[in-house]
């Protein structure tokens, strides 16, 4: 005889989960167990809670979970979602069945402690351990959910979910994160005679633009702004143009300006008929076959910064810079704002070209202000050695 089923609960992925309406409230949760009778008294546990607090105003007591699942329902909105619940997902081992009333410092503890530790990947190799920067990026989020609970979340009797909010401890960044390493022209030289034909490509363009790498692996021809009094082209990227997700967008929000000096705009005539809609395709070589890049930063690139710094090592008959040993594509932004500085190039006019928030509307520049802004640009062939020197102050490495 087949076992009467018990309304409110059914099973997921071998674990039991509670869905059930009671007294106007909703209950929805994992039981936590696999087994039907724990299941049960679980939920009779649970729905005693509710009774209690109906008929004597005892508060809910609801655990982190619950707490992170209303946060990703409610906010599933946001461009940020899914990192966000890829850092719930990390956290809910740890406190995931803990009530929202304990999660503090020393209980954030050991996931803290086992995110420093180095680790494995699923295929086996190493991993190092997370950031602190990354580490903060976790804790941040449960401080964002726990403020929630005190200040907006309420139950039935309109009392918040948590009274107050405990201070949770952030890790120090400012000495344990690496810092931005701007290339010399000689390193940019030996860096990109290293990197496949189509990541040189996108590196030029890169870093003659200030563009992040989702705003160039993404670019799309339909953003290109023809400027006829000027005989250029400008590329206006719209603010929710989806970056590697597909909410991710422009990071401040707003539409990006992409102002192109001489060499990103020959970058860009040299991609012209390569495909239809994307400046920068990658695979087969007809129309339709070839896709966007979904990073730059892969392994190509990887590999290719380990020969550029034996190559620097070589010629010069010294260590290379750790920061060269281990430069990352955002350091191609860093390498064309710092040389838009050595260029004496205003701090407005640097903030405009490299899409930083500054007040402006972007989309209603004149064309004298475009003129100005690709002189600007131009400007930083200036700091090539050839040129005015650019000093990178840098601290021997031994």
């Amino acid at each position: 005889m087949a076992q009467k089923r018990t309304p409110g609960l059914y099973e997921r992925n071998g674990i039991w989960h509670i869905d059930k309406v009671v007294r106007g409230t909703r209950l929805q949760e994992s039981t936590g167990t696999s087994e039907r009778h724990e299941a049960e008294q679980y939920l009779a546990h649970r729905l005693e809670k509710l009774r209690q607090a109906k008929i004597y105003g005892v508060r809910q007591i609801r655990t982190w979970r619950e707490a992170a699942t209303r946060f990703l329902v409610e906010f599933g909105h946001q461009a940020s979602i899914g990192l966000s619940a890829i850092y719930l997902e990390q956290l809910d081992p740890f406190i995931g069945d803990l009530p929202i009333t304990h999660i503090d410092d020393g209980t954030l503890a050991p996931f803290i402690k086992h995110k420093l530790r180095p680790g494995q990947t699923s295929t086996g190799k190493p991993k190092p351990p997370a950031s602190n920067r990354t580490i903060n990026i976790a804790l941040q989020r449960v401080v964002r959910i726990l403020n929630l609970c005190a200040r907006k979340w309420r139950d039935a009797e309109k009392r918040p979910w948590l009274d107050t909010v405990p201070m949770i401890t952030m890790l120090e960044e400012k000495r344990s994160s690496r810092k931005p390493y701007p290339l010399s022209w000689e390193e940019q030289s030996i860096l990109f005679a290293e990197l496949p034909d189509h990541l040189l490509r996108m590196a030029l363009y890169k870093v003659n633009t200030g563009c992040r790498e989702q705003e160039v692996c993404k670019l799309r021809w339909e953003w290109e702004i023809r400027v006829p009094e000027l005989g250029t082209s400008v590329f206006l990227i719209p603010a929710g143009f989806g970056g590697r997700h597909e909410k991710s967008g422009v990071k401040n929000g707003d539409e990006r300006l992409v102002v192109l000096n001489s060499v990103a705009m020959s970058v860009v005539d040299g991609q012209r008929g390569l495909h239809a809609d994307l400046v920068f395709p990658y695979g087969q070589s007809d129309q339709h076959g070839a896709t966007a890049v979904h990073r730059m930063n892969d392994t190509a690139w990887k590999k290719a910064r380990v020969r550029a710094a034996a190559k620097w090592e070589e010629k010069h008959q010294s260590q290379a810079h750790p920061g060269f040993r281990s430069i990352r594509v955002h350091d191609l932004k860093h390498s064309f704002g710092r040389r838009l500085r050595a260029a004496g190039i205003t701090e407005e006019d640097r903030k405009a070209l490299l899409g930083h928030k500054n007040g402006s509307i972007t989309s209603h520049y004149s064309s004298a202000e475009l003129g100005q802004l690709i002189e600007a640009a131009n400007k930083v062939s200036a700091t090539d050695s050839r040129g005015p020197a650019l000093t990178i102050l840098r601290r021997k490495t031994g």
